[in-house]
C-alpha cells in the first residue's frame, strides 16, 4: 500500500487526471451516501440493447472513494468487499500513511447492466476491539452456512494483524472476532476455498505492508527487502480450520518461477511480488494474480497446487492512474470478469474508485491483457 514518492509517479497521475475529464468528465466523489450509479449511466451496454448500463470501466460507486475490490457470488448475487479511502488528506509517509480507511461497505450487483447498489457500511475499527487503525484491503468468504470478512489492522503496538468477521447475511454487518487470527501478521489477505471444502489464506504486503520485517518468523521492526538479487520475498499462504476462524497448520511461503522455472529474485521489478494476492481456479489451474509493485502492473502466474509454486504466465492489467493496484477475478453468469480500482474519479492517488472489466482467457489459459 506503501509507495515512494517521485516526480514521475507525480507527472503521470497529471497527465492520466487530465486524460480522465477530456475523455470522462467524471466529477470528484463526495462522501455523502451513494446511489452507486455510474458516470455515463444512460449509455447503451456493448450488446446494443437499449435501457442496459455500460459499467466496464467505470466507477462502481461515486458517492464514496472505494478500494481494492473482492468479488464474490453468494446466491446468485454478485457482492464486491472494498475498503473505504476517506476524503482526507493525510502526508505521504512512505509507509501508506495517506491512505486513511476506517471501515469497509458493500456493493451488489444482480447483473452485468445494471447500477451497483451500496449496501452501507458493514465494519468499522471502533467495533474491533484490537484495533487501532488503516482497515486495508479485505476478503470474504462462505462455509458453513455462515459468512466470513478477513481484514487486515494495525494494532496498538502499530503491527499489522488479520482480524476476522462473521456475519449470517453477505450483506453484514459483521461481528469482528475479540482478537486477530493467531499467527498472522502483513496484509491483504484473500481466501481461496477449494472444491474439496479446503480454505486457504493468501496475504502479504511489502513496505508499508511490513511483510519483508517478517522473515525471521516473528516481527523484527529493522527487517528489510533482501539485495538483488536474492529471491524476491513471496505471499504466505495458510490453510484454515474447519471454522475458518484460524490457521489449520504453519504459515508457508508462496514460491513464483520465472518463465525459465527459476525463482524470481529481488530487484526482477516485473515479475516480483509485492502485495495483493488473489487466487482463483479455472479448467483445473490456480492462478495467483498480484501486483509488481515498482512496475505498476496487475500480473499472473499458474500451479496445479494451491500451495504453487506458481509460474509466470502474464499480465491481467497494465497500470492504471493512481500508484496501487489490486484486484479480484471472478465468474459470474458464465463470463469471468476482473474487479480492479484506479484513482480516475478524485485524480488523487489516495482516493480510489472500484471498477469492472470482463475478462477473456486464450484457448492455452492465458489471460488477454484488460485495456484499463
Amino acid at each position: 500500500m506503501s509507495r515512494p514518492g517521485s516526480f514521475a509517479i507525480v507527472l503521470r497521475l497529471a497527465v492520466a487526471a487530465c486524460l480522465g475529464w477530456i475523455f470522462y468528465g467524471c466529477a470528484p466523489a463526495t462522501e455523502s451516501p451513494s446511489p452507486c450509479t455510474p458516470p455515463g449511466s444512460a449509455s447503451v451496454a456493448p450488446s446494443g440493447q437499449p435501457g442496459q448500463l455500460d459499467i466496464f470501466h467505470k466507477p462502481l460507486a461515486t458517492g464514496i472513494y472505494t478500494a481494492d475490490p473482492s468479488a464474490h457470488v453468494f446466491d446468485g448475487k454478485l457482492y464486491i468487499y472494498t475498503s473505504h479511502d476517506l476524503d482526507t488528506n493525510r502526508p505521504d509517509d512512505q509507509l501508506g500513511g495517506q491512505y486513511d480507511m476506517e471501515d469497509y461497505h458493500v456493493l451488489s450487483l444482480t447483473d452485468m447492466h445494471s447500477p451497483a447498489v451500496d449496501l452501507g457500511e458493514i465494519l468499522n475499527v471502533k467495533d474491533v476491539p484490537w484495533a487501532v487503525q488503516q482497515m486495508w484491503a479485505p476478503d470474504a468468504a462462505f462455509k458453513n452456512g455462515t459468512y466470513y470478512l478477513y481484514f487486515p489492522a494495525k494494532d496498538d503496538q502499530g503491527i499489522f494483524r488479520i482480524g476476522v468477521a462473521t456475519s449470517s447475511s453477505p450483506a453484514g454487518p459483521f461481528v469482528a472476532e475479540k482478537e486477530p487470527i493467531p499467527g498472522s501478521f502483513s496484509i491483504d489477505p484473500a481466501v481461496f476455498v477449494d472444491d474439496d471444502g479446503q480454505a486457504y489464506m493468501y496475504f502479504g504486503g511489502l513496505w508499508g505492508g511490513q511483510l519483508e520485517k517478517w522473515q525471521s518468523g516473528s516481527y523484527d521492526a529493522l527487517g528489510a527487502v533482501p539485495a538483488s538479487p536474492q529471491k524476491a520475498i513471496g505471499p504466505r499462504v495458510a490453510r484454515l480450520s474447519d471454522d475458518m476462524l484460524s490457521f489449520d497448520g504453519p504459515v508457508g511461503e508462496v514460491t513464483i518461477l520465472d518463465g525459465e522455472g527459476q525463482p524470481v529474485v529481488e530487484g526482477d521489478f516485473n515479475h516480483h511480488f509485492f502485495e495483493g494476492p488473489w487466487v482463483h481456479k479455472h479448467k483445473g489451474t490456480y492462478y495467483l494474480s498480484y501486483s509488481v509493485g515498482e512496475a505498476q502492473y496487475m500480473a499472473y502466474a499458474t500451479s496445479d497446487d494451491p500451495l504453487g509454486p506458481f509460474t509466470f504466465r502474464g499480465y491481467v492489467l497494465p497500470p492504471v492512474q493512481g500508484w496501487t493496484t489490486h484486484g479480484s477475478i471472478v465468474e459470474f453468469q458464465g463470463e469471468w470478469y476482473l474487479f480492479y480500482h484506479d484513482a480516475s474519479l478524485s485524480h488523487i492517488d489516495h482516493k480510489r474508485c472500484a471498477k469492472v472489466a470482463p475478462l477473456t482467457y486464450n484457448a492455452d489459459g492465458t489471460i488477454q491483457l484488460i485495456t484499463p
